[in-house]
């Protein structure tokens, strides 16, 4: 089997969520700010979203990204995750998956930017590494700064949040699956 060929269809799981829940393009396009044409492009795996414009996508759908991007591919008990050739555009951020399908681990490799401003918290741990660059990261009132090789191991229930301080940061997420709760705040 040739791995090259394998790509994330994050769209059939964004069109099976959609009509899942019976709702139509033009009721997720509102909720979501984003437009009809697009969003059917992304179902029709003619536009891959960017990062925010599927947090967006998952909030409409009331899910996360972490869940439909879980729900793109069919579990497999051996996969392998090539690195991309090279990376599109230049995006504010770029995430991509290191473990495909339904499985009780999760693990996703931020790249660039990320929101601080979206708090986490997740039923189960997680491990947060910093394969290049540095974060901080606020974690239980605290804020921590991370570098190249830190990790920070945050136990369930643990609210936090964390932004790359650098360019061309690369951060490894990894948490136990049916973990995400993500709760939008307002800077203070």
């Amino acid at each position: 089997m040739d791995d090259s060929k394998e790509t994330l269809r994050v769209g059939a799981a964004v069109r099976r969520r959609r009509r899942a829940l019976e709702l139509t393009l033009s009721v997720v396009a509102q909720r979501s700010g984003l437009s009809v044409p697009f969003l059917s492009q992304v179902e029709n795996e003619r536009a891959r979203p960017s990062m925010r414009s599927l947090e967006k996508v998952a909030d409409a759908l009331g899910t996360t990204c972490v869940e439909l991007l879980a729900a793109a591919d069919p579990a497999r008990s051996v996969d392998v995750v090539r690195a991309p050739d090279e990376l599109p555009g230049a995006p504010d951020t770029q995430v991509r998956p290191l473990v495909r399908g339904h499985h009780q681990l999760h693990a996703m490799e931020f790249t660039g930017d990320h929101d601080a401003g979206r708090e986490f918290q997740h039923r189960n741990d997680e491990l947060l590494y910093v394969a290049d660059g540095a974060v901080e990261i606020e974690a239980e009132g605290r804020a921590h700064r991370l570098g190249r090789g830190d990790a920070m191991h945050l136990s369930g229930g643990v609210r936090h949040r964390w932004r790359a301080t650098e360019p061309d940061t690369r951060v490894i997420v990894v948490a136990v699956a049916d973990h995400i709760d993500a709760v939008e705040e307002q800077r203070r």
